[in-house]
């Protein structure tokens, strides 16, 4: 597995012993060798915590109408299975952020986790797809979580001291970030196509930032893949445009093709902000959806 623990790891080992003696050993019958343990297997939900209304469509899709408008939908992705709960990205929840851009139908992200039924406190890893501010800015929300994010990604916007280097990201959200490796819940992934979790891994190519990376999780409903801003919503990948906000628009191409590849069905590659998923995954209903 290639990423790196900022804290060390114990390493626990057992020796084995036998023992002889005069008699002649008796006759045992074989031992079966042991069954392998079945693959992991999750299910995932998309959880809508706000929208941001009347959004820019040629701020998502390169070389779209000016004057088109779309309330985008505000999401983190839940992914519950062999004891874990997982969310991909955090969301945002600090007031100048709420000032600024004035979501309706708000809640933060916790909030909106809970009502999926699962405590903050509960969530036992945090995988954050890029450093933006409405995908990094509530990883605090979520005191007991591992953080796991690109290595690249953490070293191009951050330095350990959690200054920011550039402006793209939040100088909170930086700091936040720098605490959480202090805290030693921070696992740096060391490039593309690594399984972190059993059963979920991640891959970048999208460049939405530096080195943002999405997931494919192996779930009871196939393989769902979960894009974030690699690519915003499902007519990207329809109309073959890529995000308008990429640093390589060939690269974001070339991973919308690739995430397609991978998921079971097409109906599998879930976008980053589109209100449509939750049309087209009804239920449960009330800003969750059950993607299955």
């Amino acid at each position: 597995m290639r990423y790196s623990l900022l804290t060390g790891l114990a390493v626990a080992t057992a020796a084995a012993c036998a023992g002889s003696g005069s008699h002649p050993a008796a006759a045992t019958t074989p031992t079966a060798a042991p069954t392998a343990a079945p693959p992991t297997k999750y299910d995932v939900w998309a959880i809508r915590y706000g929208t941001l209304p009347q959004f820019r469509m040629s701020g998502l899709i390169a070389g779209a109408d000016t004057s088109r408008r779309l309330d985008i939908a505000m999401m983190v992705w839940l992914i519950r299975g062999n004891g874990r709960n997982v969310l991909l990205d955090a969301g945002f929840y600090r007031q100048p952020f709420v000032d600024r851009y004035k979501p309706t139908d708000y809640m933060t992200p916790a909030q909106a986790v809970a009502r999926a039924g699962v405590q903050p406190d509960q969530v036992t890893d945090l995988i954050i797809s890029h450093i933006h501010w409405d995908h990094l800015d509530g990883i605090d929300l979520f005191p007991k979580a591992r953080v796991w994010i690109q290595k690249d990604e953490f070293n191009y916007y951050l330095d350990s001291s959690g200054t920011a280097k550039n402006r793209t990201i939040d100088a909170t959200d930086a700091k936040l970030l720098a605490q959480v490796a202090r805290e030693g819940r921070l696992r740096l992934v060391d490039g593309d196509g690594v399984e972190i979790i059993p059963g979920i891994s991640v891959y970048t190519g999208g460049k939405h930032t530096y080195q943002s990376q999405f997931a494919a999780v192996q779930a009871n409903a196939g393989t769902i893949v979960l894009a974030s801003d690699n690519m915003y919503l499902y007519e990207n990948l329809e109309k073959h445009q890529p995000i308008a906000q990429t640093l390589d628009a060939a690269s974001n191409l070339r991973t919308q093709a690739r995430m397609a590849a991978m998921a079971s069905s097409p109906r599998l590659l879930v976008p980053g902000h589109d209100p449509a998923v939750f049309v087209r995954f009804p239920t449960p209903g009330n800003g969750i959806a059950a993607i299955k």
